[in-house]
């Protein structure tokens, strides 16, 4: 990858930092509510593809518009085109929006409500594109988008569910599971992406990477041995 580009990943999310990392582009993570705190409570009537696309944005702009809140930054905003990335994934069960659970009982009602159920999983995204002064004549640029996946979860029992709860697992993830868990395996059915699921559309992020000019293998020859399954962008880059 040129020099000059640096990515930057609007969170300190374990699991969008992981896919970040497959990319093989150096990239750094930073929260962005070391700058300004994000509230993440859905507007009246929104729908979840506006939720995630809504808050993806909130996310990268406010790293994009306070860069000299974030020291581990101040040695690129010079003299690098940076790429800031930020992202946003809700579970919606007939479009009731659940996010991350506040408490046990609170997950626990969560995985009670989706088990032998179809829901939607929805990842929205932000990039930004922000060129250093030293290219005055390029533009910033925002891209914000989403994608759905449908998600069916497998009969677990109530005394699977209490175990899963007890590792704590449940509590910083929407919907209060992980499509990555093994121990639990809650689901029995993808239609979608398993990244986006677990928090980061990857196809999308790597289609835009390579719009603006960083390169990229295609899709599937760092997604599919990574996530061990087929990946959801066999037949394209």
């Amino acid at each position: 990858m040129p020099n000059q580009f640096h990515l930057v990943l609007a969170s300190t999310s374990p699991r969008r930092r992981e896919f970040m990392t497959i990319l093989g582009v150096p990239f750094t993570a930073v929260s962005p509510d070391q700058a300004v705190e994000v509230d993440e409570t859905p507007l009246p009537e929104e729908l979840p593809a506006q939720l995630v696309q809504r808050l993806s944005q909130r996310k990268a702009l406010v790293v994009a518009q306070n860069l000299s809140c974030f020291p581990s930054l101040i040695e690129y905003t010079q003299t690098h085109h940076l790429i800031i990335i930020a992202a946003d994934t809700v579970v919606a069960l007939d479009n009731h929006i659940l996010g991350k659970p506040q408490t046990p009982d609170e997950a626990s009602e969560m995985l009670t409500s989706l088990r032998q159920q179809a829901h939607d999983v929805y990842s929205g995204l932000t990039i930004i594109y922000q060129p250093p002064p030293t290219a005055p004549h390029a533009q910033q640029k925002i891209v914000t988008l989403h994608h759905r996946s449908q998600v069916w979860m497998r009969p677990y029992t109530d005394a699977e569910i209490e175990d899963y709860v007890a590792t704590a697992s449940p509590l910083d993830k929407a919907g209060a599971y992980g499509i990555q868990d093994e121990g639990f395996a809650p689901v029995a059915r993808l239609d979608g992406c398993f990244a986006s699921v677990m928090g980061l559309p990857l196809a999308e992020l790597a289609d835009e990477l390579r719009k603006l000019g960083v390169p990229l293998p295609p899709t599937p020859t760092f997604c599919s041995p990574h996530i061990g399954i087929p990946c959801c962008k066999t037949t394209s880059p």
